[in-house]
């Protein structure tokens, strides 16, 4: 009877908070159709195109962001079979996955600026929109790792399982949701790099 009652009160408890990551969603990605329309609009002048490959490091943290859904996905799976051991080894490969996107990333800027000579103060801002386009992405990105971070330890703490599911569906829906995000950035930016 008391475990009923618990159940339903940590459902009513996490619906509102499950909005909340919706409405986050939807707010980040009206963000980031700001920044690439603003681009566009930019961009759109003579002379104001990015006339610049994008560097291969792009490429490469795509693969890793990829593969780190499925890793996550993989968890989740997990995690509604009471594989607790196996969604922890998931979540943390999806973590390490998580940490290196973010040092590609990384390196993919000190490609932009230390081997081919643009900077984000850029005299043409459409180059300097690679930077802000990349660098939120990254904010996003530790508000990520940080979600994963506290589900992860929420299985070494022996949640109940209510909760634990609730915490991989809200760390799944923003980390996919990330996912998609640099996919769309990076294939805008490769249509958009000559």
């Amino acid at each position: 009877m008391m475990a009923q009652i618990q159940k339903n009160n940590d459902r009513l408890d996490l619906a509102p908070k499950k909005f909340n990551m919706w409405i986050f969603i939807f707010t980040s990605f009206m963000f980031f159709a700001a920044l690439t329309s603003g681009f566009i609009v930019y961009s759109g002048g003579r002379g104001h195109g990015l006339n610049v490959i994008m560097p291969d490091a792009f490429k490469y943290s795509t693969a890793v962001i990829i593969l780190s859904s499925i890793t996550l996905f993989l968890a989740q799976k997990a995690a509604k079979g009471l594989q607790f051991a196996k969604q922890r080894m998931f979540l943390w490969l999806t973590f390490a996955l998580g940490v290196a996107f973010f040092i590609i990333q990384l390196y993919a800027w000190y490609v932009l600026t230390y081997k081919m000579n643009i900077y984000l103060t850029d005299p043409n801002a459409s180059r300097s929109f690679v930077y802000i386009f990349t660098g939120m992405h990254l904010l996003h990105i530790i508000a990520a790792i940080l979600l994963l971070l506290n589900t992860l330890r929420g299985t070494y703490r022996n949640i109940p399982q209510v909760r634990n599911l609730y915490k991989m569906e809200m760390t799944s829906i923003f980390w996919h949701f990330l996912g998609i995000i640099w996919i769309y950035l990076y294939v805008f930016l490769l249509l958009n790099q000559n």
